[in-house]
């Protein structure tokens, strides 16, 4: 079987140390790898003018599969995260972070082996932020019904292929109950394609509180970006911290596998760096290829180096980079088989959308600049003012809250007969510019076969 290629993208900092020591374990274990290096991080930036050069996305896209080291991004300026440009630019879905007890390796914990999955381009982390006003920001928070079926497909695939018993999908359903419903009532669509698999959810900050007083209590857990981000640093953190966690990026045609501690340039070319996150992710990336015993046999010497008691500094323990390294690999179990690359599984969407029905518009919001409550016209061609509210709280009609008021209002209006035309949008536009109302930004409110596509406001 000819050896796979692999990008392997060493880094800033610590990073070119413990690339070298993930190869001589690979070498050692007589993985069937070619590592094909490329630059990005500091390193690129000062030899390209750029931290992340084309000839590595190049390469990236043309291997399918990278192995990355950590990158600085600066605080406050100069060049964006090299990261976040690879996973936007690859369009890879999902975060994949396990978290499992090491030996020897103190924690409050014991037994802990947590698999999370994290949707890792929509939500709030789509980046789509505005200024209404000098006070008033705003930032929208994109959940589509591919994009969750997407992860929660691989997830299930993940699941199946590792054998694991139970997913639980972490949301804030009974707070955004629109955005966060819609991917908790995908995750139950895509469930009823995996009868073996045990499917639950939870509210997100109860599994926070149960992630740290009953974690055993959990295997698979599949969460929107923002909480994924968060949860993901939380499990981390209970087996021993990012030291010791790996990660990998998914996606439909490449996938990423990096550490995701930084790059602790304080003790770069010391010798001192602890390559366990990034031979974690190194793990998990031969399992995505279908090398199971390759990866068992580089866990299993790994666990039996540090039940040894070898470890580097940041664990509690005294050895160099040069010297975990070898004594992992005169840990190695021989090598008894080949094995063949498989292909990763297809996760794309399969559900289809249901399109028997009527979508129509409903109403309006009209986001409004005003010091005070804005003197909007009661009633305008076929549309009715029917509320307004000030940072999700009505405050029109009816008494006035005693409540922090802004400068920018959401006002509702409703068609008196049938669905609101983009003519009548027009005409209430008109109207406020023509008594000096200064608007904002416009949303069309919608039902879908009779149900309404939209929040109300509190006290609405």
């Amino acid at each position: 079987m000819p050896n796979k290629v692999v990008t392997l993208i060493p880094g800033d900092g610590i990073g070119p140390e413990i690339a070298a020591s993930i190869v001589k374990i690979f070498e050692a274990a007589e993985v069937p790898i070619t590592w094909e290096y490329a630059d990005a991080g500091l390193v690129a930036n000062e030899k390209y003018g750029t931290p992340l050069p084309d000839s590595t996305m190049e390469s990236i896209r043309k291997n399918r599969i990278a192995l990355k080291g950590p990158t600085t991004t600066p605080v406050g300026g100069g060049h964006k995260s090299v990261n976040v440009t690879i996973r936007k630019s690859l369009d890879l879905y999902a975060n994949v972070r396990p978290a499992r007890t090491l030996p020897n390796v103190k924690t409050p914990f014991e037994n802990i082996d947590l698999l999370l999955v994290r949707e890792n381009v929509e939500d709030t982390y789509g980046g789509i932020e505005h200024f209404q006003s000098p006070d008033y920001a705003q930032c929208l928070k994109v959940i589509t019904r591919p994009g969750s079926e997407t992860v929660f497909r691989y997830a299930f695939e993940a699941a199946v292929q590792l054998n694991r018993k139970k997913i639980t999908c972490v949301h804030k359903a009974n707070i955004h109950k629109i955005t966060d419903g819609l991917f908790l009532e995908v995750f139950y669509d895509v469930a009823k394609e995996y009868p073996q698999i045990e499917a639950n959810d939870i509210i997100v900050d109860n599994c926070c509180m149960q992630l740290v007083t009953k974690p055993e209590n959990f295997d698979v857990l599949v969460l929107p970006n923002l909480y994924g981000d968060i949860v993901s640093d939380l499990c981390a953190g209970l087996v021993g911290g990012l030291g010791v966690a790996p990660g990998g990026n998914i996606g439909h045609h490449q996938a990423v596998f990096e550490a995701v501690h930084g790059s602790a340039p304080d003790i770069a070319g010391k010798n001192m760096a602890n390559p366990t996150a990034l031979l974690l992710s190194s793990i998990q990336m031969l399992r995505f290829l279908g090398l199971f015993h390759a990866a068992d046999r580089i866990e299993k010497a790994l666990r039996l180096t540090l039940s040894s008691g070898i470890k580097t500094r940041d664990l509690g323990g005294n050895a160099t980079t040069d010297e975990f390294t070898r004594a992992l690999v005169s840990e190695l179990p021989p090598k008894t088989k080949d094995e063949e690359f498989v292909e990763p599984p297809d996760t794309k969407s399969k559900i289809a959308v249901a399109t028997k029905g009527t979508w129509e518009c409903v109403g309006v919001d009209m986001f409004i600049q005003s010091e005070t409550l804005p003197p909007m016209p009661q009633s305008v061609g076929n549309l009715d003012l029917t509320m307004m509210s000030n940072r999700g709280t009505k405050v029109y009609p009816g008494p006035m809250p005693d409540i922090l008021i802004v400068d920018v209002h959401r006002c509702r209006y409703i068609p008196k007969n049938g669905i609101v035309s983009n003519d009548d949008i027009m005409k209430l536009m008109k109207a406020l510019e023509e008594k000096s109302i200064k608007w904002m930004h416009v949303e069309k409110l919608h039902n879908f076969n009779g149900k309404s596509m939209y929040s109300k406001a509190q006290g609405e």
